[in-house]
């Protein structure tokens, strides 16, 4: 059984059988939905257009091997959360306080910041849909409080369906626009193959790549929505790996169709497109351009649904994170499966309060420029949160905290350590490369 008194003792021996396995269906799929939808922002678009754009087809399999990294990682959160019965930030603390430290400045200034731009993120495809209704501003602002109000008075369920219907819309635009540009099926097959482009900082650029493929703390999310769901013991295990399977091929195919459209649109015209979210702006006008206000306008759709999908998923899955941290903090050692399961997490004041932190403080950064000193130290947090995941679950899964039979394979082990790796050096190169000499 899983230990519910916070302590790390070898939980490996279980009394009498375990739960039933549940047959792998896809009429359970969810939670992984869920994860794709969060995990994929304009940021990634951006990310794999401009790859398209600088590269061609050359990085498609970089598009790919990313998709299979992150496959392990969310599958590790999901195997602990339903392995033990405990939750993933229950799994930290017991690995000392260190932890407990990093995640809450984390989350404080990661929400800040975080909070800021997917509002603006959000905003950018309504202003351009309704150019002369309100400024930017207002629109993050609408945006923000939409997926405050959502979020407050839904429960996991609703919020479910709402995601599974915005990333319908992104499946069918971003399969579109992949169509539209017909793309060179053999040179994209071509991309398959392992190769680096013969450009400086080529080697930074793919693991760029291949790191940015909807990375982000809604990867450990992925065990707190996978018992929202319902899901809380070993009995819903091949149905948590065939939804994490469909997570990640759904992002794969976002990602590739993006990487079509850059590489046959951008690419082949010499186009460039500025790197931020402003760069799908640009694209929506020259897919106007060069197809129709038609084909622009569902682009613009498009890119709402992504930008807000990752908006609502943060208020809704970090918040549980948050008051799962905090119940810990107050000295609640019970296992909270089954609080998540019930839907107490998402109606305590904890949650409530951490959304309103998300929604109203980051406000006040879309009327100004962003604090010089607290980007930089975002970006070190952001940088440091994924090799702080894979480097804690591979310390988890391979020790007594979690039952035997549910510990890491050699397979687990090493998509865990490659992913650890991938992601220390994306962090190293982050950190090196902000303005230091500026901070102070």
């Amino acid at each position: 059984m899983a230990d519910t008194t916070g302590n790390t003792q070898d939980i490996g021996a279980q009394d009498g059988p375990g739960p039933q396995p549940r047959r792998s269906s896809w009429r359970y799929i969810g939670p992984g939905i869920v994860v794709a939808a969060t995990g994929v922002g304009a940021g990634d678009l951006v990310a794999t257009l401009i790859a398209g754009s600088n590269f061609g087809y050359t990085l498609l399999w970089a598009a790919v091997v990313g998709c299979l990294v992150k496959i392990s990682l969310a599958e590790a959160c999901g195997r602990w959360h339903l392995a033990t019965g405990r939750t993933l930030f229950d799994g930290w603390a017991g690995l000392g306080r260190w932890t407990t430290w990093f995640f809450a400045v984390y989350a404080v200034i990661w929400g800040f910041v975080y909070g800021a731009a997917a509002m603006s993120s959000s905003a950018l495809p309504l202003q351009a849909l309704f150019p002369d209704v309100m400024d930017l501003e207002y629109w993050g602002i609408a945006c923000g409080l939409v997926g405050l109000v959502f979020v407050w008075f839904n429960k996991y369920a609703v919020f479910e369906k709402v995601m599974t219907v915005l990333v319908g819309v992104m499946f069918v635009v971003t399969v579109y626009l992949a169509v539209r540009v017909t793309p060179n099926l053999g040179d994209a097959f071509a991309g398959l193959l392992p190769v680096l482009p013969d450009e400086k900082d080529s080697v930074l650029n793919t693991l760029g790549l291949i790191g940015g493929v909807g990375g982000t703390i809604t990867l450990a999310a992925y065990g707190y929505w996978v018992n929202a769901k319902g899901w809380t013991d070993t009995g819903w295990m091949k149905v948590m790996r065939l939804d994490n399977r469909v997570a990640y091929i759904t992002t794969g195919i976002f990602v590739v169709a993006m990487l079509f459209v850059g590489a046959e649109l951008l690419h082949s015209a010499n186009i460039a497109i500025s790197s931020g979210d402003q760069g799908l702006i640009q694209l929506g006008d020259i897919l106007e351009d060069r197809y129709g206000s038609a084909t622009g306008t569902l682009f613009l759709i498009g890119f709402f649904a992504t930008s807000f999908t990752s908006l609502i998923g943060v208020w809704h899955g970090v918040s549980l994170m948050f008051a799962d941290f905090l119940a810990r903090q107050r000295g609640e050692r019970q296992a909270r499966a089954d609080e998540l399961a019930s839907g107490r997490r998402e109606r305590s004041w904890t949650f409530r309060a951490y959304l309103l932190w998300l929604t109203f403080p980051p406000m006040i950064l879309l009327f100004q420029d962003e604090p010089f000193r607290l980007i930089i130290i975002y970006g070190v947090l952001g940088a440091a949160f994924m090799p702080f995941l894979a480097l804690t679950l591979l310390w988890l899964l391979n020790s007594s905290r979690t039952p035997r039979e549910w510990r890491n394979g050699p397979l687990s082990n090493g998509m865990l350590t490659v992913a650890g790796l991938l992601f220390l050096v994306l962090a190293v190169k982050q950190i090196w490369d902000q303005p230091w000499s500026e901070f102070f």
